[in-house]
């Protein structure tokens, strides 16, 4: 177990060392000159080049990389070149509510996806499977920024159920941030929700035409007692791995939907890091997204491991 856990865990950090150079090389293939946009077009080219040496630009990229990336490790990311901040601050203050919508847009996956693809599993072609497969065909022929606007019409504007962008804090009023979530978590997992659900729904039909569940029927066990602890328990051992990987969809999804939303967060962050070209804005934020994607999945492949012992033999 030991050599299965370190296996594990090298590979998660070589993938974002790879994935933080990738993005530190992206960020220069940009065309645009940041310290340009910083003093401005009329600004002479000494100017524009005091600037570059401040900002370090003018260094190999090499010694850029290596620089940038002593910094990160300590959790230093630099300097934003355009909100005059330490981009960690502003990381740190955006992450609170980009997490809450992640993670409840998560739990709506969960709620939802998971009994969804039981129901319609276990009776194929019946109400449930029907209505599985009309919520998998509307929420994936629609992408997650469309459905907050058909959400913001229908529940904001016709209906007038729910407030249409902004965001209170939970810790201020549980109930009213409650209210600006709702349709933001929806927007954020509905997609994923589907996704979930058809291969929860695949698992369960095919762990119930398995040998050893025919057995325990022909045992003369009683239906519920098949389903639930021979059918369900290995049904759903798959289905950790595939939940895990749902995440890095739900991440990038939130950060879309916050702007739909107005909601302050990463997404808001990134694109004033785009508009402004702000290297170090970018490449720390998106190392972090990076990073906690690859942590997630690393997690899931041991907690797999645990459950399933021929993982760990593989």
């Amino acid at each position: 177990m030991g050599s299965f856990l370190i296996r594990r865990f090298a590979q998660g950090v070589v993938t974002v060392l790879l994935a933080s150079i990738l993005v530190f090389l992206v960020m220069r293939l940009i065309p645009g000159d940041p310290a340009l946009l910083l003093v401005g077009q009329d600004a002479s080219a000494e100017d524009i080049e005091q600037v570059r040496e401040r900002l370090g630009l003018k260094e190999p990229l090499v010694k850029q990389y290596v620089d940038w990336l002593s910094g990160a490790v300590r959790g230093d990311f630099g300097p934003s070149f355009t909100k005059g901040a330490e981009v960690g601050s502003l990381m740190t203050v955006a992450l609170v509510p980009s997490a809450e919508l992640a993670i409840a847009g998560y739990l709506f996956v969960l709620v939802v996806g998971i009994p969804l693809g039981i129901f319609a599993g276990l009776r194929p072609g019946g109400a449930p499977d029907y209505a599985a497969t009309g919520f998998t065909m509307f929420t994936l022929g629609i992408p997650n920024f469309v459905l907050g606007i058909i959400l913001i019409w229908v529940l904001a504007v016709e209906l007038s159920l729910l407030p249409i962008t902004g965001r209170v804090a939970i810790t201020e009023d549980p109930l009213e941030a409650l209210k600006f979530l709702v349709m933001p978590m929806i927007a954020v997992g509905a997609g994923t929700a589907a996704i979930l659900a058809r291969f929860v729904r695949a698992s369960i039909m095919e762990t119930l035409n398995q040998d050893y569940v025919r057995t325990a029927r022909a045992k003369g066990l009683r239906e519920r007692t098949v389903v639930l602890r021979h059918a369900m328990r290995n049904a759903l051992i798959p289905v950790i791995t595939v939940a895990a990987l749902q995440i890095g969809f739900l991440i990038s999804g939130a950060v879309i939907v916050e702007v739909v939303f107005a909601r302050p967060g990463f997404g808001s962050l990134i694109i004033d890091g785009v508009i402004g070209r702000d290297y170090q804005l970018i490449q720390g934020m998106l190392t972090v997204l990076v990073t906690v994607f690859v942590v997630v999945n690393t997690l899931a492949d041991v907690a797999y491991g645990f459950v399933d012992p021929r993982i760990r033999v593989q």
